[in-house]
This record gives C-alpha cells, sequence and structure tokens, in this order.
C-alpha cells in the first residue's frame, strides 16, 4: 500500500504529456522524480506494456504518449503499475478457532475489493489532459 509506482508513472505521464512533441529520455524524467533512472525504466517497460507510451532506444531515443493526453484514463495508469492490495496486505497465519481469526481475511479481501473498485471508478472518470493541466 505504501508503494509509489502510481505517483511514479503519472509522473512520468504528465512529463510526457507537457512535451508530446519531444522523445523524453529516462535520463530527464529521473531528474524530474529524483529517482534512478534504471527505476524509470522499469516504469516505462510497465507503461509500454499497457500501451500508454512508447519507446526507443539509443542516442536519440526517449518516450513518448501513445495516444492523446485525453484518451488516457488516470484508471488506466493505476491498472498498469498496481502491485499491491489498496488496503495492503493480510495476516498470514490467523488462528482458525477464533470466530474473527477464521474468517478476517475473506472479510479484509471483500473490504479491499469494494475500495479499489470504487478508487478505479473514480480514476476512470479522470484523464491524463485534465491532470496535466494542473501543471500549466
Amino acid at each position: 500500500m505504501s508503494n509509489t509506482r502510481f505517483s511514479t508513472a503519472l509522473h512520468v505521464l504528465t512529463l510526457l504529456a507537457k512535451n508530446q512533441e519531444d522523445w523524453v529520455s529516462s535520463d530527464f524524467i529521473a531528474g524530474s522524480i529524483c529517482i534512478n533512472p534504471v527505476m524509470v525504466r522499469r516504469e516505462l517497460s510497465s507503461l509500454n506494456e499497457a500501451g500508454l507510451i512508447y519507446s526507443r532506444k539509443g542516442k536519440d531515443g526517449g518516450s513518448k504518449l501513445s495516444k492523446k493526453p485525453e484518451e488516457i484514463s488516470l484508471g488506466e495508469v493505476y491498472l498498469a503499475v498496481k502491485n499491491s492490495e489498496i488496503l495492503g496486505k493480510k495476516n498470514k497465519d490467523t488462528n482458525s478457532n477464533c470466530p474473527v481469526g477464521s474468517r478476517i481475511n475473506r472479510k479484509l479481501e471483500e473490504l479491499s475489493h469494494e475500495a479499489d473498485r470504487l478508487l478505479r471508478q473514480y480514476l476512470d472518470k479522470k484523464s491524463l489532459a485534465e491532470f496535466a493541466k494542473g501543471f500549466d
């Protein structure tokens, strides 16, 4: 729950939205986020796999959005980088003889799925273009 993948991905995509005509290098992106370019390239790979960007290697390489910022929902970004439950990890070994311990993980999973559904529903209504306007 405390990872930075969504914020990093949104930072990357906002930079690409603001520089749509240019191939933006991972070094430039890393400098804006103040993280190692290797971490940026990992996120670029995830965003590429999700079809949100395309990248090219080499001296004149970099990344660009694969579609207009108006066509990218923040929900798509969330799904591209989501790697954990929204409410965090559950306790693995609970007491199966306890009325709470025997059912807590099932109940937490239901709660987590509903929270995730609501978050995605909200994020699907927001576009990258709307988000990026906040940096004009």
